[in-house]
């Protein structure tokens, strides 16, 4: 049911869906057999009950590695995430650099991707920081990176398939400008027309209460590594290639908040167009003040 509404997006017949398990061999080898090409996206950034991050971002992605060598596939692409490093103080940074390694020693050929944070439809950034349950932090939102449009990375993934020089090489997809978390807040703040509260809280305190918190709940608000993560800015690795190797040009977040936040937006203002270039330039030139007397 979670996966019927992406039959759509092919004709009929064109999109196929297999059963597969992470841990069953067999079912993933049945998977990719019969592929010319095969995209590794299975990942997860939080732990659960039945699979934590080392059980998905390294030992799933080496299974997923050896089918594809065992049956000589000819194209490989594993997307990974920035800042992964094996090194990292964050689990999941530290397994999915563990898993670019696995698989690039099981396939040499494999192309790694590392998105920065992606924005788009049903994203995990615009559309937090827009809802009302986003409400604890702990580095006050200061984690500056470099946000991505998922239109892009889909581009570049299309473009990565066709072209066969983009086998075996490390691809950083980023945005052209980087931000704050807390001015990407107040930039969705501006476009909703909502003030959204934000409450710093230690980070020994955070975790615990992330931990006490996905033990009521049975979808992922957060957790420790989250937590972790909030410390730790974006890094680019300067020898991995970008976008403009594929020839695309990515785009700026700020161009389209209204155009993904529209529907948070009251009925007051919901038909309210954004601001123009120029009305944002004259915004600039006075200082409001307001009185609360």
């Amino acid at each position: 049911m979670a996966k019927r509404h992406l039959k759509v997006t092919g004709d009929l017949g064109r999109v196929v869906f297999m059963e597969y398990d992470l841990r069953n061999t067999p079912s993933l080898e049945e998977s990719v057999r019969h592929s010319d090409i095969v995209y590794n996206l299975v990942g997860r950034d939080y732990p659960t009950k039945n699979f934590d991050l080392e059980d998905v971002n390294v030992e799933g992605a080496e299974r997923i590695a050896e089918a594809v060598a065992k049956y000589d596939i000819d194209r490989f692409i594993h997307m990974s995430s920035y800042n992964a490093d094996k090194n990292s103080p964050s689990a999941f940074y530290r397994t999915k650099g563990q898993g670019e390694e696995v698989v690039r020693s099981i396939f040499p050929e494999t192309t790694i991707v590392r998105p920065a944070p992606v924005f788009g439809f049903e994203d995990k950034l615009l559309h937090k920081l827009a809802g009302q349950a986003n409400l604890f932090t702990s580095n006050r939102m200061q984690e500056r990176f470099r946000p991505v449009h998922s239109i892009d990375i889909g581009s570049a993934l299309a473009v990565m398939a066709e072209d066969d020089s983009t086998a075996g090489e490390t691809y950083e997809l980023y945005g052209p400008k980087e931000y704050s978390m807390a001015e990407i807040a107040a930039m969705v703040d501006r476009e909703i027309i909502k003030h959204r509260r934000h409450i710093n809280l230690p980070p020994r305190v955070l975790k615990r209460l992330s931990e006490w918190y996905n033990k009521l709940i049975w979808w992922s608000q957060t957790c420790a590594d989250k937590v972790e993560r909030e410390f730790i800015d974006q890094k680019v690795d300067p020898k991995a290639k970008t976008f403009k190797d594929l020839g695309i040009e990515p785009a700026n977040i700020a161009n389209y908040t209204f155009h993904y936040l529209q529907s948070y937006r009251s009925s007051s203002f919901y038909d309210l167009p954004p601001a123009t270039e120029r009305e944002k330039r004259e915004e600039k030139k006075y200082l409001h003040v307001i009185d609360d007397q």
